[in-house]
């Protein structure tokens, strides 16, 4: 398996190097030069399936037999046996739950994973790297949980400043680890990964503490998210049946494994795609335009995003794999803060993507009405999910899927203002609150927080 950069400049790598390498030297993400395809089997359990489905992505970088063993070893922590389990909300509509794992959001399905690659990738090759992510609140905590006491790794998380819920930063800000260090930007969401990305950009600072990432930008993260929708549909009819999904959405990577899945042969006739107020996915897949306008604080600040990251890897392939158009579709996105896409792209788009946004207080509700009618708590992430697929689906006789992204205890405010009833944290984490905290807060400025990143990583 080779993979190659959206930019089109960057050297191909095989799956270890673009493991390691995070993002393209371009400025690019990495894909596969081509699809691999699934086979007709279905037998629906998470593990064997998730050997299946991500081993052709690995080509010959890791043995069979020993990934087989990180796959079970990262999928020992959750505290559900399906990993990935599915609820029936009736009339065709499902909830998979992707919250059992140990920060309760669906990032630890990758990143459990992903972190173990890593290990074992930095030992057989005897290198160390500096691992620095960006997070809307989610990834990292999954992605501290994953790397935590790794002697070949030093993780720095940035995380906005008062735009995560207290128990998001507190999942992040309260582990006691030696190669773990948090760092509040006075930014959005955007800032962060802004930031992130002028590192990559910067070759000198990457070399000099061999930069990595484990953001979604890193396609190992995409591939592990791939397997929840084959095994969903396992579930469901097989892999051959249709079935549709609706996503909520921030940076497009959960959304974009979907789209892999269903390049690969899986039977997906709809993705949609569920926005907060912060709407600039679902402005292009309805209108074929993006404007960038101010980040707006939500009650599901995951979501709090204007400029996804992985858009790009679906404008690859939307604009033929042509690595010219896409870095000078994105140059002009970045400068002028719109873009449009050609009409008949957009006609390609419609036929299989759908979006819907959604104000707090629709998602409040959304949460209020299904606890009392099902009983089910839904995160406000999760129910903008549900309210997309009430909304978008097409044909009521396929099963829809609303992915579950959080836990709703990671949201406590919000559900309890929903619902009257404040969630409780699982026992692992009954007393997160009471933690001490340790982390820094630095300004928006790339300089300032380079060279923080470099002291700490001395």
């Amino acid at each position: 398996m080779r993979y190659i950069s959206t930019r089109g400049m960057a050297p191909v790598l095989n799956f270890s190097d673009v493991l390691l390498e995070g993002l393209g030297k371009d400025g690019g993400l990495y894909v596969p030069d081509v699809w691999p395809q699934l086979s007709d089997s279905a037998n629906g359990d998470y593990l064997k399936t998730a050997v299946e489905t991500m081993s052709p992505f690995l080509g010959s970088s890791i043995p069979k037999e020993v990934f087989e063993e990180i796959v079970v070893d990262a999928y020992s922590s959750f505290r559900n046996e399906e990993i990935t389990p599915l609820v029936d909300m009736g009339q065709g509509l499902h909830l998979l739950e992707l919250f059992h794992g140990p920060t309760l959001a669906f990032k630890d399905i990758a990143l459990q994973l992903v972190g173990r690659l890593f290990d074992y990738e930095l030992k057989k090759q005897n290198k160390r790297v500096t691992i620095v992510g960006a997070t809307s609140g989610d990834t990292g905590s999954a992605a501290i949980e994953a790397c935590r006491d790794k002697e070949n790794i030093e993780m720095i998380i940035l995380h906005p400043a008062g735009r995560v819920s207290e128990i998001q930063r507190r999942q992040m800000t309260t582990v006691k680890a030696k190669n773990i260090h948090n760092v509040a930007i006075e930014g959005t969401f955007d800032d962060c990964q802004d930031l992130v990305k002028g590192m990559f950009a910067d070759h000198d600072f990457r070399h000099r503490i061999h930069l990595s990432a484990i953001n979604s930008i890193n396609w190992a993260r995409v591939m592990a998210q791939i397997v929840y929708f084959v095994v969903a549909a396992e579930r469901l009819g097989g892999r051959k049946s249709p079935i549709a999904f609706s996503v909520p959405t921030g940076n497009f990577g959960n959304v974009f494994s979907g789209y892999v899945a269903r390049m690969s042969g899986l039977n997906i006739n709809q993705l949609v795609v569920g926005s907060n107020t912060n709407d600039i996915l679902t402005q292009f897949f309805n209108t074929g335009t993006m404007n960038i306008n101010e980040v707006i604080p939500t009650t599901s600040p995951s979501m709090d995003i204007q400029v996804s990251s992985n858009l790009e890897r679906l404008l690859f392939d939307l604009l033929n794999r042509d690595g010219r158009k896409v870095e000078e579709l994105l140059k002009n996105f970045r400068e002028e803060k719109t873009v449009s896409i050609a009409p008949e792209l957009h006609e390609m788009l419609r036929n299989e993507w759908n979006g819907a946004c959604f104000t707090d207080e629709e998602v409040k509700r959304c949460i209020s009405e299904e606890a009392d009618r099902s009983g089910i708590v839904l995160d406000p992430h999760s129910a903008v999910g549900v309210l997309a697929a009430r909304e978008c689906r097409k044909d009521k006789s396929i099963p829809m899927v609303a992915l579950a992204t959080a836990h709703p205890a990671k949201f406590p405010d919000a559900v309890e203002d929903a619902t009257g009833i404040r969630p409780e944290l699982p026992s692992h984490l009954a007393d997160l609150l009471d933690r001490p905290e340790q982390y820094v807060q630095q300004p928006n400025d790339l300089e300032i927080v380079q060279s923080h990143i470099e002291e700490v990583v001395g």
